[in-house]
């Protein structure tokens, strides 16, 4: 069977969940090979074995903390020509679509971002999209070279395989553009204790009718009582109630949870590319013409300021 190539992210050695999505979807084409990089990467073994990883190609050096994605993916085109795959996976994350673009670009092969299902086909593997703020799905693969495909989180459910894991040293060899783009600072994100925006299972969203950023409790309050991650809207964001990195929209996060639940947006076409494909949709809004109750699976017209408190404390009386 042929071997699928999946760039894993991890944070020292703590594999997230797309990848592990990845996983399972590679195994529906071929034989998962593991790429990790970085602090940490023979420790994600373990837990990439338990998922269906045939082998782990482990890589570790300066440059890859340094220096700005080049020394990533000269790490992943090493792993390529070390393997020689029927495709390569990566998550949909900011970094890994600009990877994934830099290798497609350098192998001479295909790229499709944004993927939310994978299939073996007679062609090479095909991918399922949505497209035009999901207003249609598609189905396509590439024409030429070896397919490199990134992958929307939460596309599929993680499925547990046990599988060899063994762990093999990757030797890189970094080009002169690899140190052209220094990392010269940090700043790390202060923790809220919920999920990360774009692995979530539930997200709740606020905008414009939130009126303030001293209302976005209200918000929080709801997220916190279902264990969700909190989002918001571009004209939340663009009044500075709200972070940017918490923005849903297409100048923001693409986010497919298994609940959104969004509270006072219109549901303009910006806000719906984001999360158009999350797979039920509730919305709050006191505006019964707003355009995204075409779209929901349940629409409740009221005041969020009223609906949003008592579905607050009702979830938390059924949670006991």
């Amino acid at each position: 069977m042929a071997e699928v190539l999946v760039y894993v992210d991890h944070v020292d050695g703590a594999v997230r969940k797309p990848t592990l999505e990845l996983l399972t979807l590679a195994r529906r084409i071929g034989e998962p090979v593991a790429l990790a990089l970085g602090s940490g990467a023979e420790a994600t073994a373990a837990t990439l074995g338990e998922h269906g990883a045939v082998r782990v190609l482990t890589a570790d050096a300066p440059e890859f903390a340094d220096y700005h994605v080049v020394p990533k993916v000269d790490a992943l085109q090493a792993a390529y020509d070390s393997v020689s795959p029927a495709a390569v996976l990566l998550p949909s994350s900011g970094e890994a679509k600009e990877i994934a673009a830099r290798l497609a670009v350098r192998i001479g092969s295909g790229l499709i971002t944004d993927a939310v299902d994978l299939e073996a086909g007679d062609g090479g593997p095909v991918a399922t999209q949505s497209v035009f703020a999901a207003a249609y799905t598609t189905k396509s693969r590439v024409s030429k070279g070896t397919p490199v495909i990134t992958v929307k989180p939460n596309s599929a459910a993680v499925e547990a395989s046990a599988a060899a894991g063994t762990v093999e040293p990757l030797t890189v060899s970094f080009g002169d553009t690899a140190t052209g783009t220094k990392v010269v600072s940090r700043e790390p994100r202060e923790s809220t204790g919920r999920p990360e925006l774009t692995e979530a299972a539930i997200v709740v969203s606020g905008g414009r009718g939130v009126n303030g950023a001293e209302n976005f409790s209200l918000i929080e309050g709801l997220a916190d009582s279902l264990g969700a991650a909190v989002g918001a809207s571009r004209a939340a964001v663009d009044a500075g109630w709200y972070p940017h990195s918490n923005q849903v929209g297409q100048t923001g996060k693409s986010v497919s949870p298994q609940l959104y639940i969004a509270s006072g947006i219109s549901g303009a076409i910006q806000h719906r590319a984001g999360m158009q494909t999350s797979k039920t949709i509730v919305a709050i809004n006191k505006d019964s013409e707003a355009p995204i109750f075409d779209l929901v699976d349940y629409g409740v017209v009221g005041d969020l300021f009223d609906v949003v408190p008592q579905l607050t404390e009702e979830v938390k009386a059924r949670k006991g």
